[in-house]
């Protein structure tokens, strides 16, 4: 028992300092924060637009596009870090995979800049 005890010390170590330390970040920040709200730092925005407008107005669809465009390269690189960390042992199948897999993301991307998709006017 005292073995098995010893064993998860370190990881019972780490999780106390894990603890302790955000704790006090969070003390720190209320303490040393500064509050000067007003009303268009608390007023609520979400999608680009204000919340309270009416439901059918019209909106700047750009936002959405980025963000969309946001989300595909960032699973690119979700995919991109396995590949690198075993790069060593996949074979020649595994990296023209990856190749034609950036080249059609290279691609896509050239063609969003080409239509002004990235430009926010």
């Amino acid at each position: 028992m005292q073995e098995m005890l010893n064993e998860y010390l370190p990881i019972m170590i780490f999780l106390g300092l894990a603890i302790v330390l955000g704790l006090l970040l969070i003390a720190a920040a209320a303490v040393i924060a500064v509050r000067n709200p007003d009303p268009e730092k608390v007023s609520a925005y979400e999608c680009g637009f204000n919340a309270f407008d009416d439901a059918r107005m019209k909106f700047d669809v750009r936002f959405y596009l980025v963000s969309i465009l946001f989300i595909i390269f960032d699973l690119e690189v979700a995919f991109l870090f396995p590949w690198a960390v075993a790069f060593q042992d996949i074979s020649m199948v595994g990296f023209w995979s990856m190749m034609v897999f950036l080249g059609v993301l290279t691609i896509g991307f050239a063609y969003e800049w080409k239509k002004g998709a990235l430009e926010w006017e």
